[in-house]
């Protein structure tokens, strides 16, 4: 097998990986992207429903989990949405915003890769694909690492760079071999877990849940201190929709939810107007000029909200309307990496610089995107991160190079 000689190889081509070749070889060096999967960039292939969510025009240190709720600040300030989103408009993509800032691609999310690996073969980068890292060994100055697959080789480089992401979408390949390298390095990983992902409840529970799979509805989703208000959705596992999805990545085993179903509407006062305009009606038919119908006959009945409406109390109605706004329940889990947008955790940011996303024990040795302990808010803020951080290796590398 021969050997081959880059000045950086990056082990992963997804959003992170190829952002940060574009710019490592920005003054002409020779870069290498490297994945085990058969294109590039499979998880912007199926995002945003095949359009892409690929950035949020609200994004700020604030949407993302860190154990460093500071690391993200310099990687997002030194490369905003804004600063995508014109890579997007140079390259003519049409996109729209859709709710809460979320920018999609018009056409199709392939519109984003290809834009991608456009920008890769301007500057000369290298793609290699069905190509597995076999072995990594630290020398000096740099490494030398040994490829498995079609790509087979055994390289000799500057810089490293793991940009392979985490655990979430096992069926697209994902591992926790990003992990696996900061821990041969010496490097700390924070306790990882699925994250934007549907949560599971007991089978007392799901019974009930599958008589109204389908149903959504606005709400305010909390646990403890953190609360969403969007939409969530039942199904025949359990509970999803983007404000599910939200609360999960702070949600633990044991923390109960609370569900707030219409959280800016005034259910007393429409409870009490129905009450004088039909006494006669059931309460469950009044909740359900309120909520979708399902939805209403399964609150009415699991809180025994039964009689005419004109024989309640006001104060009956109060009660019944502050439960609709503060309903509580105890998930028991996940749906799991099989569906996780993304996983929460990773490596951990103090042995990074914030900077340049190098590991400060190792020279030469970068970690970006998903694998690192960042992790964002549903709504493109996750893309956003790989963009920024992918930008900060890219930039330093070709800095220190220059």
């Amino acid at each position: 097998m021969h050997t081959e000689t880059f000045d950086t190889v990056i082990l992963g081509a997804g959003a992170a990986g190829m952002m940060c070749a574009i710019h490592a070889a920005s003054r002409g060096r020779r870069v290498l992207v490297v994945d085990h999967a058969k294109a590039p960039g499979e998880k912007i292939r199926i995002s945003g429903g095949g359009r892409c969510n690929f950035t949020n025009l609200g994004t700020s240190a604030r949407n993302f989990l860190s154990g460093n709720p500071h690391f993200a600040k310099s990687a997002l300030g030194r490369y905003t949405q804004h600063d995508f989103l014109a890579l997007v408009e140079r390259h003519g993509i049409a996109w729209h915003e859709k709710t809460l800032g979320q920018l999609f691609c018009d056409r199709s999310a392939v519109d984003i890769i290809a834009m991608l690996k456009n920008e890769m073969a301007a500057v000369g980068c290298e793609l290699r694909l069905r190509t597995t890292l076999e072995d990594l060994r630290k020398t000096e100055p740099g490494f030398a690492l040994t490829l498995g697959g079609e790509g087979a080789a055994r390289i000799t480089c500057r810089h490293f760079v793991v940009a392979c992401g985490g655990k979430s979408i096992p069926k697209m390949g994902a591992t926790g071999l990003g992990y696996q390298i900061a821990g041969q390095f010496g490097l700390a990983v924070t306790e990882t877990r699925p994250a934007l992902v549907p949560l599971t409840f007991g089978e007392d529970m799901l019974a009930d849940f599958r008589e109204i799979a389908g149903v959504a509805a606005d709400a305010r989703v909390s646990c403890g201190k953190v609360s969403f208000d969007e939409a969530l959705l039942f199904t025949h596992r359990g509970l999803s929709g983007p404000a599910i999805l939200q609360i999960s990545s702070y949600w633990r085993e044991t923390q109960p939810i609370r569900i707030g179903f219409l959280p800016d509407h005034d259910i007393l006062a429409a409870l009490i107007a129905a009450k004088r305009a039909n006494p006669r009606q059931q309460v469950a038919t009044a909740i359900a000029d309120i909520l979708p119908k399902r939805l209403a006959a399964y609150l009415a009945q699991v809180h025994r909200w039964t009689g005419a409406i004109g024989e309640t109390s006001d104060r009956r109605l109060g009660e019944i309307a502050s439960a609709i706004h503060a309903w509580e329940i105890m998930p028991i889990g996940s749906e799991g990496y099989r569906t996780a947008e993304v996983t929460l955790g990773g490596v951990d940011t103090d042995g990074l610089n914030s900077r340049s996303m190098a590991a400060k024990a190792v020279d030469g040795l970068y970690f970006i995107g998903e694998v690192v302990d960042v992790t964002g808010w549903l709504g493109g803020y996750n893309f956003q991160w790989a963009w920024s951080s992918g930008w900060a290796a890219g930039t330093a590398i070709a800095e220190r190079q220059g």
